[in-house]
């Protein structure tokens, strides 16, 4: 497999949280094995660069800002948002014709800044809908960052899988062994793979139990997530008594999303926005804590460990043993593996014609 291959390339990947790029500074990330400089002009859009000068290939994010522009650190060749070079310093100032530097589009949406790193033009159509995350109080939506050194698709399978949730987690998210024997409702669209759970349990779960009528008592509750490409997981659930419809639940939306750095290590990112205490700062606080050492401390051993012991092997290729709690897990790795296969051979077929 090329290296081209291995990622789908016409879509949209998250860089970076928009709080991680400052007004001022030059933030490097490596994103689908490619070094890319993230900063802001002045009215505060966003801009990547390749990070690498064309003359000696040092990186540009150790260099410098001068307006809205980044001069290399090495030689002081000044490049803009465009990334063409401006200034040369050395000789009569002549910039030659190669002086350039890749630029990538990017959108900033939903409290993150999208890249788009394919040649083709982007395709803001492709960019799914999670505005959700826009709506209500600030104090209601939290965010957080986390590297994990393995490939981005057991990321996926993780949380596609929520089977995992009694036996990896502890007392917060329990569901006191009921989500495991349930085989999950499976949806299928051309460009989505969505799972639902549907169950009851006493008491409720401790992220919603407090803040239903009797804490103490049974409660029905939900999952529903659905997986966009390439790596995007919208994963909503929620808890209701008293015969309630689910539209009346006690409930959170959150988004998990995966942009390789490389094949074998990941940036993940994570959202959410609830429906209660919303205005409360120190629970926002406590609540994304709590969410990042769940899967720093909880998901992250087992997910390197799976990793460390698969090496450089496909997942497909070691023959894995599969039951029912797979099901929405390994649909997505069919269908991306087929939209990158479709992508590879359309490439092929344009360049052939060229």
């Amino acid at each position: 497999m090329t290296v081209q291959a291995r990622y789908l390339q016409r879509t949209w990947y998250v860089a970076a949280l928009s709080t991680e790029v400052g007004p001022e500074a030059l933030f490097p990330r490596r994103l689908l094995g490619t070094s890319v400089v993230l900063y802001r002009r002045a009215d505060g859009t966003p801009v990547a660069l390749h990070d690498r000068c064309p003359h000696r290939f040092a990186p540009l994010h150790l260099g410098k800002r001068i307006g809205d522009e980044v001069a290399c650190l090495y030689h002081a060749l000044q490049f803009d948002c465009t990334g063409q070079c401006t200034k040369n310093p050395h000789g009569n100032g002549h910039i030659p014709k190669a002086a350039r530097v890749r630029t990538f589009p990017v959108v900033e949406r939903y409290g993150f800044i999208w890249i788009w790193m394919a040649e083709e033009a982007p395709n803001l159509d492709l960019l799914p809908d999670y505005s959700p995350l826009d709506i209500g109080h600030p104090n209601a939506a939290g965010y957080t960052y986390m590297h994990m050194p393995a490939n981005y698709e057991l990321i996926i399978d993780n949380v596609m899988d929520l089977s995992h949730i009694d036996h990896v987690h502890g007392e917060i998210i329990t569901t006191r062994g009921k989500l495991s024997p349930i085989v999950p409702q499976i949806r299928e669209t051309p460009a989505n793979i969505s799972a639902r759970w549907e169950w009851s349990q006493q008491p409720a779960m401790m992220i919603f139990a407090n803040f239903l009528p009797r804490p103490a008592d049974e409660a029905r509750h939900y999952f529903d997530i659905t997986w966009s490409a390439p790596a995007n997981i919208q994963l909503s659930v929620g808890a209701v008594q008293d015969g309630k419809s689910f539209d009346e639940a006690v409930s959170q939306y959150d988004l998990h999303t995966c942009t390789p750095e490389d094949e074998f290590s990941t940036h993940y990112f994570f959202a959410t926005r609830r429906n209660h205490v919303v205005e409360d700062a120190e629970y926002n606080r406590l609540k994304i804590e709590g969410m990042h050492a769940a899967f720093e401390n909880e998901d992250g051993p087992v997910i390197r460990a799976v990793q460390q012991e698969m090496g450089t092997a496909d997942f497909f290729s070691l023959d894995p043993v599969l039951m029912s709690n797979d099901i929405a897990a390994v649909k997505v790795r069919k269908l991306l593996q087929k939209m990158i296969s479709a992508e590879v051979a359309e490439t092929a077929s344009l360049n052939a014609a060229e």
